[in-house]
């Protein structure tokens, strides 16, 4: 499956934005998904998951209560709803698609199969 997610931007802390991830190539509701984000030097890390029917969600502790994902899989498409974002909350966020199922342990980058370009989230204070 193909992905490309767009929608990051520049967000002062406090505010919000809503990411995107557009599927192609394969059938979508076959997949989970997910988000991960990277800072510059520091490792690729799990932001939140969601089975392929959208009924499970999972989230990493820091973003739980703020962050949101969900899917439409009718549009071939998975969203983050990010709210009260933080300075910590810069990265370039990253949709993923993985053929396993989707529980609370699948939060390593090697556990996905296929990966979008990235997009830029940069909050200021």
């Amino acid at each position: 499956v193909q992905l490309q997610a767009f929608g990051g931007g520049l967000v002062q802390a406090g505010g919000f934005l809503r990411l995107s991830c557009a599927a192609s190539g394969r059938t979508f509701s076959h997949y989970g998904m997910a988000w991960f984000r990277q800072a510059p030097g520091k490792e690729r890390e799990f932001v939140a998951s969601i089975s392929y029917a959208g009924v499970s969600t999972y989230y990493v502790d820091s973003v739980k209560g703020r962050f949101t994902i969900s899917r439409d899989n009718a549009k071939n498409t998975v969203y983050l709803q990010m709210n009260s974002l933080k300075r910590e909350d810069t990265c370039v966020y990253y949709c993923t698609a993985t053929t396993r199922a989707i529980v609370p342990g699948l939060r390593r980058t090697y556990d996905y199969d296929s990966w979008g370009q990235g997009t830029q989230v940069t909050v200021s204070s």
